[in-house]
């Protein structure tokens, strides 16, 4: 077996690959040429240059396994990889502590001005009143996201005496207290903070979680500082309030288009900016290289991966068995996040039937990533789903009964959050998977794409207007159901559509007199 890496790498993670397969070299091939030349190869490592399209991958006959040597899997086909059977793994951790020194010297550079210091003494220039600082000791630290780089924030900051208040819907109080940290909510973040650092994934909720009203909210003199993901901050609102005065400097690594050199915010004298160098130390190229040569090495020997983004470690005489509820189990669980939210404290998932009688393990696992990926984001996968579940204080209960009612088997998600129970029931109907309760309420939905799930009064003249408002917005229903019940009662209705519903658009709907809440499910 070979491996090619296809992208520049740690020698010390070459040399690891080295002592165990045929290593070749190749960087800076096109598509044309990478899938011309992959079919030699039983594992590919890359970085972030190549990019692993479908037809790569189909050209890949003897692939079993895509390393990509950091954390983001955008440049890998990860669908067409897990149709192939290919393994795709990740390295999520080596790069935590130099993304965390970074914020914190973009924190410290901001606070005494020290790049525009040196450009100005370069210059010949001594301008000491014009580069007064501020000391970060005792000004509050509002961390957004409190994961494996947000929490190594918090504790850095904690060292320089900064207090920290920080949002993260899947930390626990008992977690928060463990790490001296302040839980609260993103706009009380806001009105506090005099320092404001994003460390969370860019998903649909965290895309602008700094937006306009954010800004509004801020003290005169904030300074806000990005070195997660460009998206997070809306920069328009940034440019905005740094023209205005109430952000009094801006530290930023990443940015929505990159290079962005046309972008206004680099003319502010008081915006720090870096090319994405978040996780640009030798410490850390060696650790990611050495991890994901660890990972690659361990599956093309036979064992298995610790960092899997696709798919669970199964026999394959399980996998025919078990595939349709693993993929039943993430869906549900994702349809159950989107309409729950964050902050839950226990997941319990219930399986009836004949399923109950298999080693369901990798199904739980599949739901917990579905549910816990709706917030932050892909890097949540197979393997570390019960990890961070743990790590979030979120209790995770399995159960079992030989006995179901209708179906040969099903699955139940229910989620506690804020003493309501809220629950999802599927089953798999020949080779379809289904939503058959939401709630308790019955129901018979095939789930894909786009859904609008809401509560409404059972009654006339509420499920018409609905259609209408999507109809007026050429938006297609491809499907509905709505669960039985009395007249005048409380029901649920779930509309299949063929496009995303903009948040006017749902607004639209939650207006018309009637309708409970409307939310929107992207599968």
């Amino acid at each position: 077996m070979k491996i090619l890496v296809s992208d520049p790498l740690s020698e010390e993670g070459i040399e690891k690959l080295k002592e165990s397969f045929e290593v070749d070299i190749a960087t800076g091939l096109s598509e044309d040429e990478l899938a011309q030349k992959i079919g030699d190869y039983s594992a590919l490592v890359i970085r972030s240059g190549t990019n692993v399209t479908k037809k790569i991958i189909d050209s890949a006959d003897n692939l079993k396994i895509i390393g990509r040597a950091g954390v983001g899997v955008d440049n890998i086909n990860v669908d067409a990889a897990t149709e192939k059977g290919i393994i795709v793994v990740n390295a999520p951790e080596g790069n935590m502590i130099s993304a965390a020194e970074h914020t914190i010297a973009m924190i410290m550079s901001l606070s005494r001005n020290i790049p525009q210091a040196n450009m100005s003494l370069k210059s010949k220039k001594w301008e000491r009143k014009k580069f007064m600082g501020v000391e970060v000791n005792g000004k509050i630290l509002g961390v957004i996201g409190l994961g494996r780089i947000g929490t190594e924030v918090a504790i850095r900051a904690q060292g320089l005496e900064m207090r920290v208040v920080a949002y993260d819907p899947y930390i626990s109080e008992e977690r928060a207290n463990e790490l001296g940290v302040e839980l609260s909510s993103v706009h009380e973040i806001m009105k506090k903070a005099d320092f404001i650092t994003v460390h969370t994934p860019l998903t649909k909720e965290t895309r602008n979680i700094i937006d306009y009203e954010e800004f509004g909210l801020m003290k005169n003199g904030v300074r806000v500082i990005n070195c997660a993901r460009g998206g997070i901050i809306n920069e328009a609102a940034l440019i905005d309030s740094l023209k205005s005065g109430k952000v009094a400097g801006a530290a930023l690594d990443v940015f929505v288009n990159e290079p962005p050199f046309d972008n206004p915010l680099l003319e502010f004298e008081n915006v720090i900016v870096t090319p994405h160098l978040g996780a640009s130390t030798e410490e850390a190229q060696i650790n990611v290289a050495i991890s994901i040569a660890e990972e690659v090495i361990s599956v093309l020997k036979g064992g298995f991966a610790k960092n899997t983004i696709n798919i669970p470690a199964i026999k394959p005489e399980m996998m025919s068995v078990l595939q349709p509820y693993i993929d039943l189990g993430e869906t549900m669980g994702s349809v159950l996040g989107q309409l729950v939210g964050g902050k839950h404290r226990k997941v319990e998932v219930a399986y009836n039937g004949e399923i109950s009688e298999k080693d369901i393990r990798p199904v739980t696992t599949a739901a917990l990533k579905g549910l816990l990926e709706t917030v932050l984001g892909s890097g949540i996968n197979y393997v570390n789903a019960h990890k961070v579940a743990k790590a979030r204080k979120i209790e995770v209960i399995e159960s079992k009964s030989d006995k179901s009612e209708e179906y040969s088997s099903t699955i139940t998600i229910r989620m506690v959050k804020d003493g309501e129970t809220r629950s999802i029931t599927g089953a798999v109907v020949g080779n379809e998977a289904k939503i058959v309760n939401i709630d308790n309420y019955r129901v018979d939905i095939v789930p894909r794409g786009y859904m609008i799930v809401s509560n409404h009064i059972n009654r006339p003249n509420v499920i018409g207007p609905c259609c209408l408002v999507l109809g007026r917005n050429n938006i297609n229903i491809s499907g509905m159901q709505v669960g039985r019940v009395g007249i005048g009662e409380v029901t649920i209705m779930a509309l299949n559509v063929d496009s995303e519903v903009p948040e006017p658009i749902l607004d639209e709907i939650r207006s018309i007199e009637g309708i409970i809440d409307a939310n929107l499910i992207k599968l």
